[in-house]
């Protein structure tokens, strides 16, 4: 018999009624369950001295559930810790779930020990599970049924969940239109994509007490700045950004994605007829993905075009050679870095 030992413990063995050493063992068994044979692994007590496998009444209950689980993962069903896993991910406790799925006050409770979900459900819990925002309007729906302190717990796990899961979209997104620049590094200035530096250089800038009226124009240019300094200074940009000659000056691939990412600090601001973006970050910060030789690129581009306002760095930006001697809407070769005007 093939015995899988996952527990040795001295104990009163209930087989042979002494006292000795007590294995706790997996054994592979098939049985027939709903129609269907299933394989899957029991667990037993074992005594070494009357060569027998018993159960005690906890083992019993577990062998149901493995059966049943080893069920599940054969009809591609949720298996009972996974549920559990959706739950604990919400921090949600199983009454809590249950009200904001609409379902009977022991549904969850059944699905996480002895009961198979139907497939119905089993899609709803995988839906909440891959989708944070799905969770959040359940939430705001079921909120007189939850108590206050509950719902404030649940909507601030979930809201962090959806932020990461928005995050992580974005990221994808922004990565994936970058592909098509990998083989020209006259496009991306001898630099793959990082993200986490692109993050990391606007939070620089947004925390610069040197830079006055940082909206969303200012910054596309001192990053372009940054990145068009760095090839010149090291032959390599910062970030990994490729950048469009747009009429405004240089704006990187994705500029509106790039800016939504967390962590970057952007708010949106009512102007009247539009909205800006201005960026500002207050109190200690720090910036793990920068260099001390990337800090110091930043801080020459602060120190020319900190207090420089709209108008004026864009008029500057128009009399670079990159800038002029790019068609409208192109992508802006690094080659022209050489010739930079600081």
């Amino acid at each position: 018999m093939d015995l899988k030992i996952i527990k040795r413990e001295k104990r009163l063995c209930m087989c042979c009624m002494e006292e000795h050493e007590v294995k706790t063992v997996l054994v592979k068994e098939e049985a027939a369950f709903k129609n269907k044979k299933i394989t899957y692994e029991a667990s037993y007590l074992y005594c070494d001295k009357a060569e027998e496998l018993y159960m005690d009444e906890q083992q019993i209950q577990e062998n149901d559930i493995r059966l049943k689980d080893a069920y599940r993962q054969s009809e591609g069903l949720l298996t009972s810790n996974e549920i559990s896993a959706i739950r604990a991910k919400f921090g949600i406790s199983q009454s809590d779930f249950c009200i904001l799925l609409g379902w009977g006050r022991k549904t969850i409770t059944r699905y996480e020990s002895h009961q198979i979900q139907d497939k119905a459900h089993d899609t709803i819990l995988k839906k909440i599970d891959q989708d944070p925002e799905w969770f959040l309007l359940l939430l705001n729906d079921s909120r007189k049924n939850l108590s206050a302190g509950a719902f404030q717990k649940y909507l601030a796990i979930a809201t962090t969940l959806y932020e990461e899961d928005r995050d992580a979209y974005l990221r994808k997104a922004i990565e994936a239109d970058y592909a098509r620049f990998q083989g020209n590094q006259l496009f991306h200035g001898n630099t793959n994509l990082s993200l986490d530096k692109t993050v990391d250089v606007i939070r620089y800038f947004a925390a610069s007490a040197k830079i006055t009226a940082l909206y969303k124009v200012k910054l596309m240019k001192l990053m372009w700045y940054a990145d068009a300094l760095s090839y010149k200074r090291r032959g390599f940009a910062i970030t990994g950004l490729v950048y469009q000659a747009l009429p405004m000056g240089a704006v990187p691939i994705g500029h509106n994605s790039i800016i939504d990412l967390k962590d970057v600090p952007c708010e949106e601001v009512d102007m009247g007829e539009t909205n800006a973006y201005h960026f500002s970050l207050k109190g200690e910060v720090v910036f793990p993905f920068l260099t001390v030789d990337d800090k110091n690129i930043l801080d020459a581009v602060i120190d020319k075009f900190g207090k420089m306002d709209k108008t004026e760095i864009v008029n500057f930006m128009h009399k670079e050679q990159a800038y002029i001697e790019t068609t409208p809407r192109d992508v802006i070769s690094f080659k022209y870095a050489e010739n930079l005007r600081i």
